[in-house]
Formats: C-alpha cells, sequence, structure tokens
C-alpha cells in the first residue's frame, strides 16, 4: 500500500502574522483547514497512511489532527524540532515511510490534482507533478521533454507543484538531522535520466502569503456557492 507524507514543518514566515500562533497547515480556506484538503484528497485515493513532518508550533497539528481515525486515515508524525527543509525533512521521515515509493504534498499548496493518477512508482527515482507557472513565479523551474523526462534546462519551463512521488533510495544518502533541500537531490537525477514528469493544467495554488490564501478562501467560497 503506497504510504503519503504532508509536508507541514515549516515556519509560515511569508504567512505572518497569520502564522505567530498557528502553522500554516491549520489556517483555513473556504472554511476547512488547510491540510484537512489534503488529508480528504489522499483517502478518496485509497492513500490511508499518513506521515506529517512538524515543526513550528507542531504541537497544534497533532492535538488538531490526532491519529487521523476521524478523518478515515492512520497518522503517524515525524518530528523535527527546527526544520529540517524538505529534503532533510523527509530522510528524517523515512523510517515511518518504508521501503516503496511514497508519494509527498507541500501542505502549503491547494489543489484539484486527483492522487490517483499519479504513479505508484516512479520510473528513475522521482516523479514530479509540473503546473504552468503563476505569476510569482514566472520564470518556472524545470523543463518538461516530449519524453515525459524532466530537466533543469530547457524551454518551456514549468513550475514544480509541490506533488511528487520518491523512491527512498533518492534520500538515504543524506545525514538524518541535517537541514538539506529538495532542489540538489533533483538536479542530480535530472543529470541522469531519472526523473519522469507529467503537467497539470487543473486548479493549483501557491498560498505563500495572506493576499494568496484569501484569494483561495474567495475561490472555494464561490464554488461552494456560498
Amino acid at each position: 500500500m503506497m504510504r503519503a507524507m504532508i509536508l507541514a514543518a515549516g515556519y509560515g514566515k511569508r504567512m505572518r502574522p497569520l502564522t505567530d500562533r498557528t502553522p500554516k497547515p491549520l489556517l483555513r480556506a473556504g472554511g476547512r483547514r488547510l491540510i484537512d484538503w489534503h488529508i480528504e484528497r489522499l483517502r478518496a485515493a485509497g492513500i490511508t497512511e499518513l506521515v506529517i513532518n512538524t515543526g513550528w508550533l507542531g504541537e497544534q497539528i497533532e492535538q488538531a489532527l490526532g491519529d487521523g481515525s476521524a478523518a478515515g486515515v492512520r497518522i503517524r508524525y515525524s518530528r523535527e524540532g527546527t526544520p529540517l527543509e524538505t529534503a532533510g525533512g523527509i530522510r528524517r521521515a523515512l523510517a515511518l515511510l518504508g521501503d516503496e515509493p511514497f508519494l509527498v504534498v507541500n501542505a502549503d499548496i491547494w489543489t484539484d490534482h486527483d492522487p490517483a493518477r499519479l504513479p505508484r512508482a516512479p520510473e528513475g527515482m522521482a516523479h514530479l507533478v509540473l503546473v504552468d507557472n503563476p505569476g510569482h513565479n514566472a520564470d518556472g523551474d524545470f523543463y518538461l521533454g516530449a519524453d515525459g523526462r524532466v530537466q533543469e534546462e530547457g524551454e518551456p519551463r514549468h513550475t514544480f507543484s509541490g506533488i511528487g512521488v520518491y523512491r527512498p533510495e533518492l534520500f538515504a544518502g543524506l545525514p538524518d538531522g541535517e537541514e538539506a533541500p529538495l532542489g540538489p537531490l533533483l538536479r542530480r537525477a535530472m543529470a541522469e535520466g531519472a526523473v519522469s514528469g507529467e503537467l497539470y493544467r487543473g486548479r493549483w495554488f501557491d498560498i505563500g502569503t495572506p493576499e494568496r490564501l484569501e484569494e483561495l478562501d474567495t475561490l472555494l467560497g464561490e464554488t461552494n456557492g456560498e
């Protein structure tokens, strides 16, 4: 059974003052906490074994979600204390994620992408979901070739959505407990042709500022007929 990790350990500095007392994953849009949208979509896709990493105000996340039974999932927590960045956080959680490929999603995005459409195992080391570039990342991150491989260079470039499927081997060489960004690992794997991808053109929001959270809240309210 595929497991999923929700990245929820960041400080949410760009969201201040909203995150001074509330961790970003517990902020609300469309009447629900951001992290609840992810949990529901994962459960609907049949992914019920979840790992959530915590850092800043992480005890609030554990208190809010518990063991996940109320949402029909099983949640285990990878506690970081000081956030370890994306790759460092995943490395810390490997013992909980197991030996098989796993899905990772950033808690601070919102999307209607269906996790069930993702491959259960990437052909190489990683499979990334890319999206059209938003205004705040107009230059994009990576190039998706006609062969389905993701590369650092090429045109047109697209934005990494914060959704990916990874093999644990990608992270195994990192020291546990050290901060490590994801980008360098991905770029090394791309250079070896070991990263595949897909372009998703549905709804996707990077909730990086209070203004974007308000925009998403308005959209979801309209969608729900409020």
